[in-house]
């Protein structure tokens, strides 16, 4: 680690420490208003409506926790249950959703225990490297200045200048040594407050059930609406055409011997009837798995796709094997969708694309240096790739500030099934 690092990494973690001190001190008075507030539930009702405050402010406290522990490389996922739609910020309803979620009761058993770990590790992170600037600066300071008052220095007592001076060298060392374990310190402290602020295994497999249940939904709905538009596009379109193709081809039977060229010219327009319908047939197979995919996989099929747009677009890829069908088209799609908004909403002059693998994760990346500002909200589009790759427990993430740059990241697992040879169109 550079010095400049160390030393940043030391001063983030004196300031972690001098913040859990500071928190610290409310895990008590909190504590103490969750207790007033659960006990004056019989008492006219008052819990119904101090109990939801308490909590929300609890809970306030306790994602600072989470936070900062994030500051030390500690990630600490929140555990609670999503409030019930019906349910109002006050009243029975809040108040029953509080005191069921066991990690309402996990936050009030952590108060005590995480303020006495927070301050006993947020001074011990902040006593060593102030000790260390007393030597440095404070003592030496006073003494030269002659103020009269000689105390204790780093090591020993100071009684003269020469004392004084002698103690830089000491500060410096235990300043450095402070910078030095203060990060391990609030790690530490992290890890402790991580064993009852984070989700346990009961609550990961609710979350899990919930969010599968979610994307199984979605996933319903987007299939409904997918085999509607096909068979809308084939009502439409190529039904439309092969059912005028086949009056045709009947009127021209029935003109053949009493007017041969009027029945000639028919066939003709049969013919190109035909050649319509299929063009429409092989648009449509393309809209439920392109050829390019089978041909090429993701890799090829993507820049393939990058080269019919108009906008410039370039794409940098190192997925170098196949994936499963299934993964395989829904990131296809979703890159597809992401560029479209690209082309047609940005008002971008270049977009990119970027692929790799990432382990059993496929790791894709869309942007582009438009105007920015899109919002899954005002949209299906961005809304239909969340749900494209949640069906395979996949994630987007969007950003796309007022001026841009938009750039959608989107994550799927995968597997490779097979090594790609070339990137030609001939076979794998």
């Amino acid at each position: 680690m550079e010095t400049r690092d160390w030393l940043r990494e030391g001063l983030r973690a004196v300031a972690g420490g001098a913040l859990a001190v500071a928190l610290s001190v409310t895990n008590f008075l909190l504590l103490v208003l969750f207790v007033v507030a659960l006990a004056l539930t019989p008492v006219l009702g008052l819990g119904l409506i101090l109990l939801p405050a308490v909590t929300a402010l609890v809970r306030l406290r306790t994602d600072a926790a989470r936070a900062v522990a994030g500051w030390h490389g500690v990630t600490i996922e929140r555990p609670y249950r999503p409030r019930p739609a019906a349910a109002r910020p006050v009243g029975w309803r809040a108040y029953r959703w509080i005191v069921t979620d066991p990690a309402t009761w996990r936050d009030l058993a952590w108060l005590v225990p995480g303020a006495i770990v927070g301050l006993v590790g947020g001074f011990a992170t902040l006593l060593i490297p102030v000790y260390g600037v007393e030597g440095i600066v404070l003592l030496p300071l006073w003494i030269w200045l002659g103020t009269g008052w000689y105390g204790y220095g780093v090591i020993w007592p100071i009684e003269t200048v020469s004392d004084g001076l002698l103690s830089l060298p000491q500060g410096a060392l235990f300043l450095a040594i402070g910078l030095a374990v203060a990060p391990y310190l609030r790690r530490y402290d992290a890890l402790f407050n991580r064993l009852l602020l984070a989700p346990t295994t009961n609550a990961r497999l609710r979350a899990r059930v919930t969010q599968l249940s979610h994307s199984r939904a979605d996933t319903v709905d987007a299939q409904a609406a997918e085999l509607r538009r096909i068979e809308r596009d084939l009502h439409d379109g190529a039904q439309a055409r092969l059912v005028s193709l086949g009056m045709t081809i009947g009127l021209a039977e029935e003109m053949l011997g009493r007017d041969p060229e009027s029945a000639r010219r028919l066939l003709v327009e049969a013919r190109e009837a035909s050649s319509t319908a299929l063009v429409e047939l092989r648009h449509l197979v393309r809209g439920i798995h392109p050829p390019v995919l089978a041909e090429r996989g993701l890799d090829g099929a993507v820049r393939a796709l990058a080269l019919n747009l108009r906008l410039p677009t370039a794409v940098e890829s190192e997925v170098t094997g196949r994936l499963d069908i299934p993964v395989e088209s829904a990131a296809y799609f979703a890159v597809a969708e992401a560029l479209s908004n690209a082309t047609v909403h940005s008002g971008a002059t270049v977009a990119y694309v970027t692929m790799r693998r990432d382990g059993d994760t496929l790791r894709m990346e869309v942007g582009d240096d438009g105007r920015g500002g899109a919002d899954p909200d005002r949209g299906t589009g961005l809304k239909g790739i969340g749900r494209r790759l949640a069906a395979f427990d996949g994630t987007m993430t969007l950003s796309s500030p007022p001026g841009g740059p938009t750039i959608v990241t989107m994550e799927l697992p995968c597997a490779l099934s097979s090594p790609r040879t070339t990137l030609s169109s001939g076979t794998d």
